[in-house]
């Protein structure tokens, strides 16, 4: 193991790994918060089909999914915000409509690419220094962004209609939260893969909802949880030859369901 953390590939699978963590839970606490985790899953797929159309067109990959998960946040937070339909609903039609996409780009590609799937599975060991400095880039954006209207954020996600009503911008600040959501999502691919990248925005989150009442300790330990579940994940996907981001959602899914089983909250419920 001491020998693999000698190699450059695996020090920037690290990295990245924990870079992705952490912004993942990091946007996690407002997507729990505020029940968005359908959308992650939507702007999850709708990004890999813009991966695959780059690669069938000979464009850049991530940015191209950028603007397919840019375009998908936008549209569904629009058809909500005038009324026509419930997030959820239209999440779900562009959901599947996007992986309908992705598999017709797909299928046009005249050979097989690796490359591709790399982006619907997850390949961090086979992240490249370029890379890395795109996940490191986009990553401290979203989190200065975080920071920067973390108590807007915050109250949006308890309630928007006060938050309007108190002279918060709050279709803004909900505007911004979808959109920080999608780069984070788009950050992530290469790491978790699309499958798997809104379980990784959505479990730390909800194991840190369950160890504490307070949204501060929530949002640090969220973060902690992420990180470490993430570099664990590659540790162990390295060590036993495993798929690298099934590992990590695994091992976060496990401590996911630990904190339920040893929730402060559910304890002080139990009857003495």
């Amino acid at each position: 193991m001491i020998e693999l953390l000698s190699y450059d590939f695996m020090q920037r699978s690290l990295a990245a790994a924990m870079l992705v963590g952490a912004v993942c839970s990091a946007i996690g606490v407002f997507v729990v918060l505020r029940g968005l985790a359908f959308v992650g899953a939507g702007t999850a797929h709708a990004a890999f089909a813009g991966v695959a159309l780059a690669y069938l067109m000979g464009w850049p990959p991530l940015a191209v999914a950028i603007v397919f998960g840019l375009a998908t946040v936008w549209v569904t937070g629009l058809m909500e915000e005038q009324g026509r339909m419930k997030l959820d609903v239209s999440t779900g039609i562009l959901y599947t409509a996007t992986m309908a996409l992705a598999i017709l780009f797909i299928g046009m590609m005249k050979s097989y690419n690796a490359e591709v799937y790399g982006y619907l599975f997850g390949s961090v060991l086979s992240v490249s220094a370029e890379e890395l400095q795109i996940i490191l880039g986009l990553g401290l954006s979203v989190i200065a962004l975080l920071l920067l209207f973390s108590k807007e954020l915050y109250f949006i996600a308890f309630d928007q209609e006060m938050a309007e009503a108190s002279g918060v911008p709050a279709r803004r600040i909900f505007y911004l939260l979808l959109t920080l959501v999608a780069v984070t999502v788009v950050v992530s691919l290469k790491t978790v893969g699309a499958i798997l990248v809104f379980a990784m925005v959505l479990i730390p989150a909800s194991t840190a909802y369950q160890l504490t009442h307070s949204l501060a300790q929530m949002t640090t330990l969220s973060v902690i949880i992420g990180t470490s579940c993430a570099a664990g994940g590659v540790l162990i996907s390295s060590a036993w030859d495993l798929p690298s981001g099934p590992a990590i959602v695994l091992l976060a899914t496990a401590v996911f369901f630990l904190s339920v089983l040893f929730s402060p909250k559910r304890l002080r419920r139990s009857p003495a």
